[in-house]
């Protein structure tokens, strides 16, 4: 009964990495493909009525699906390679300034244009990457500084720090913290999403937990 147990146990500590793999490639898989659907589908529909022999393949499923993620990907790499290029950086322009004029669309664009920017470069007076005392002062969290205030009483220096959860580092918390509590590290933003995406299993072997 032992051994059973113990086998058991070792199959589903084996599996579960991969069952969580197959979750997350078929969230990923299933929203890129059904970002293109609406343009490919139609699109193969009519390539395999002109020949059902050949091309009637194009709409089974699978093919769909694979359509699909190609089609959203190129369209992701294409949109990269123009906005490195002069008429990508126009076109952006123009839209931010579409985006501009719509009050909603205005705060969400710009509040996720800002932070992703901050995110890639690196403040003036505090690291980035920081470890808080969060949610109590006995154990820490990994955050990002994103901006620096100052006390309108005192004029001590806070900082704006955002918290992302685990394993999505788009939600999470924000939090103002006085710099001097602050335990900075040595960590890229690359390192620490790592770091939080995958639950703490990818990290350096040593971090800053208690100031020196």
């Amino acid at each position: 009964m032992n051994r059973l147990q113990a086998y058991f146990l070792t199959g589903l500590l084996t599996l579960t990495p991969i069952w969580l793999v197959i979750i997350v490639f078929d969230f990923v898989f299933g929203l890129l493909s059904d970002l293109s659907q609406p343009v490919t589908a139609p699109l193969s529909a009519l390539l395999a009525a002109q020949n059902p022999v050949m091309l009637g393949w194009l709409t089974r499923p699978w093919a769909q699906t694979a359509i699909g993620i190609a089609v959203t990907v190129a369209f992701i790499l294409a949109v990269g390679f123009l906005a490195r290029r002069v008429i990508g950086q126009r076109l952006l322009a123009w839209f931010e300034a579409l985006v501009d004029r719509i009050p909603l669309a205005k705060t969400i664009y710009g509040s996720a244009r800002k932070l992703l920017d901050l995110l890639q470069t690196k403040p003036d007076g505090t690291q980035r990457v920081v470890l808080i005392n969060f949610p109590h002062e006995h154990m820490k969290s990994v955050g990002f500084v994103t901006r620096i205030l100052a006390d309108e009483h005192t004029g001590e220096e806070l900082a704006a720090v955002y918290v992302p959860t685990t394993p999505n580092p788009t939600s999470g918390y924000l939090e103002i913290v006085p710099v001097s509590q602050l335990i900075p590290t040595d960590w890229t933003a690359d390192q620490a999403m790592s770091f939080i995406i995958s639950g703490g299993a990818v990290s350096p072997d040593k971090i800053p937990f208690s100031r020196s």
